[in-house]
This record gives C-alpha cells, sequence and structure tokens, in this order.
C-alpha cells in the first residue's frame, strides 16, 4: 500500500494491500476503533480468502484493535513497529490475540 495520510484512506484503500494466501484458514471479523482527531470506526472481515470492508461497528467482532488515528497511520506507513506500538500500549488488542499477527501478515505491515 503507497503511503496514506488519513484513516478512510487506509480502509477505502485494504484489499489492495491484502495477501489471499496469508489469509488461508482465517474466518474472522476485525473491529477497528481509531481514536482521535482523525478517527473512526471500520470493521473488515476476512473468510475464504477475501476482504470486506465496512464503516461503523460490528456487533459482534472476533477481535477489536484499538489505536489512536495518527498511531495507526504510523503503522501502515512503515514509520512505527506494530509489536513496538503493542508493547507500548499505542495499539490494543482484545480477542483472539493470534489474529493480531495474522492480520500484519494479511495485510504486510511491519
Amino acid at each position: 500500500m503507497p503511503r496514506v495520510n488519513s484513516i478512510q484512506e487506509i480502509f477505502e484503500n485494504m484489499d489492495e494491500g491484502f495477501e489471499p494466501d496469508k489469509a488461508e484458514g482465517v474466518n474472522a471479523i476485525f473491529q477497528f476503533n481509531m481514536t482521535g482527531e482523525n478517527g473512526g470506526q471500520y470493521w473488515v472481515k476476512v473468510a475464504d480468502q477475501q476482504v470486506d470492508v465496512h464503516e461503523g461497528e460490528h456487533e459482534d467482532p472476533t477481535m477489536i484493535l484499538t489505536a489512536a488515528a495518527d498511531d495507526y497511520i504510523a503503522v501502515v506507513n512503515g514509520d512505527l513497529n506494530p509489536m513496538m506500538a503493542f508493547m507500548q500500549g499505542k495499539i490494543k488488542v482484545k480477542g483472539e490475540m493470534a489474529l493480531a499477527l495474522k492480520l500484519q501478515a494479511m495485510f504486510g505491515l511491519g
């Protein structure tokens, strides 16, 4: 994915960075809660090696990722290591932790 400047841009172009071969066996709903001025809520369904992106909040996500919008943009742009961001508390994950690692692989983060 080319460099992005907004959360909206990330989710509008999410399918471009998606690597279906890394999503084998994944059937999950990822909720993204991006906080701060540039934030927003999105949920992403990954199933059958396909990705489907929606704006808003899903009623029953498998995993919830919460981060300041600016921090998540830095992760997507490669300016902030996702593991370091997690260790520093800049990214919070609820639900199946293993899916967070899968998320990195499926979308080429880090």
